[in-house]
């Protein structure tokens, strides 16, 4: 799906393509890459590239094409890890501006109500390419907002009974925590060699530049906080776990010697052998007492040990 969007405080859609027009490509059918390849020339090896999704963040020319690639999450509602990243490429020469994302996401629509909303005005490439990846770095934040309660709520269900779902939850998460911090680590560094290709006053904005150097240093030293805490919660579960094991087995043993006295007893005068209490009167219940006694010490000691 292809829409052509243009910057009047803020993008509005066009019918058509015009000059300096924004041309934002999403999940493109085959229709949608042959209009670029035969309408704008555009390099197919770009739009190969894009579709890699492993694809990392990167600088690539191409005649006077400038492809540049960033990572920017999504939340999976089908797939096994519930966030991750993907890419996202910007490809520009001259008055050409054209995104192309394989992959449905929330940024771009969101990105383009927030330009009607403020009113924003994208002079040129440049910026467009470092509000995109402002954006990008905002729904970082956002989605690992939603991480950090997932970890909560899996905690709390933790705490309750140890199930092997919310423990794979919680490496899930985990998995997904990794993938943004390589992304936002590639974006960083992507955004210093931007810097270095557009080094000209009339492509620079200092202003917005800083922003979006806070956003990103903001978002990764976040990334790292939600990791290490998820790491510990992890290790510490792992480790109640094991104990809860040992406790168990601990348990266990203590039941079976418990039970082992009595039958030892029974096992002894059970034998066909003289042992001078057969004839006894109350022979028998000398020997359930004798049993129960001997129990009953074996549980006090082991009561006394914390083995119970």
């Amino acid at each position: 799906m292809r829409s052509f969007l243009y910057c009047e405080a803020g993008f509005v859609e066009k019918d058509k393509w015009l000059p300096n027009c924004w041309v934002n490509v999403e999940c493109p059918t085959p229709e949608d890459i042959q209009y670029l390849l035969n309408q704008f020339h555009v390099p197919e090896s770009f739009l190969s590239d894009i579709e890699d999704t492993d694809e990392r963040p990167r600088i690539e020319y191409e005649g006077n094409w400038l492809l540049t690639i960033l990572r920017i999450p999504i939340q999976n509602h089908e797939r096994s890890i519930p966030f991750t990243t993907v890419p996202i490429g910007i490809i520009t020469n001259n008055d050409i501006i054209i995104t192309v994302c394989y992959h449905q996401t929330e940024l771009i629509p969101d990105f383009i109500r927030y330009t009607r909303r403020k009113e924003v005005v994208v002079r040129h490439k440049y910026d467009l390419i470092l509000r995109l990846i402002h954006s990008s770095a905002v729904w970082f934040l956002k989605y690992l907002k939603q991480i950090n309660n997932e970890v909560v709520r899996a905690e709390v269900a933790l705490e309750k009974s140890i199930r092997n779902e919310d423990l794979l939850r919680l490496m899930k998460l985990e998995k997904s925590m990794v993938y943004f911090n390589t992304s936002i680590r590639g974006n960083e560094v992507m955004l210093t060699k931007l810097q270095s290709i557009f080094q000209e006053s009339v492509w620079m904005d200092a202003e917005l530049l800083e922003d979006v150097e806070t956003e990103l240093k903001q978002a990764h030293l976040t990334v790292n906080i939600y990791s290490d805490i998820l790491t510990g919660t992890m290790d510490a579960f792992a480790s109640i776990i094991s104990n809860n094991v040992n406790t168990i087995m601990k348990r266990m043993t203590s039941i079976s010697i418990i039970l082992m006295v009595p039958t030892l007893i029974a096992s002894f005068y059970g034998m066909n052998v003289v042992n001078h209490i057969e004839e006894a009167q109350h022979g028998f219940v000398a020997i359930v007492l004798l049993s129960i006694a001997l129990s009953a010490l074996a549980f006090f000691v082991f009561r006394k040990i914390k083995w119970f």
